[in-house]
């Protein structure tokens, strides 16, 4: 039981320095535009790698799932509005589940 202890204080420390340390290490305005481009695009990065697996899990088939998401990427590549994207996702996942 102490051992779960000891991961929660691992897992607090690793948490709070990830957040302190550019705080104190990064006085100055990042003028670098690699860098501002870079830590732009982070959150959306790391949104889109948590959601895919759960996307090709969401269905009863992965091929499905990989289906509705290249629909859905398409649709939204052409600038409709998330109603819209998810309609044409879902309708393209009920399709192909239709023929599996």
């Amino acid at each position: 039981m102490s051992n779960v202890y000891l991961y929660l204080l691992v897992m607090a420390m690793v948490t709070y320095l990830i957040r302190v340390l550019p705080l104190t290490l990064i006085r100055k305005e990042i003028k670098n535009t690699y860098v501002k481009s870079f830590l732009y695009y982070v959150p959306y990065v790391t949104l889109a790698v948590m959601i895919f697996p759960a996307i090709l899990d969401a269905t009863a088939s992965p091929v499905s799932g990989l289906v509705g998401f290249v629909v859905a990427i398409i649709i939204a590549y052409y600038g409709k509005g998330l109603f819209t994207v998810s309609l044409f996702a879902c309708l393209s996942v009920f399709i192909v589940e239709w023929f599996l």
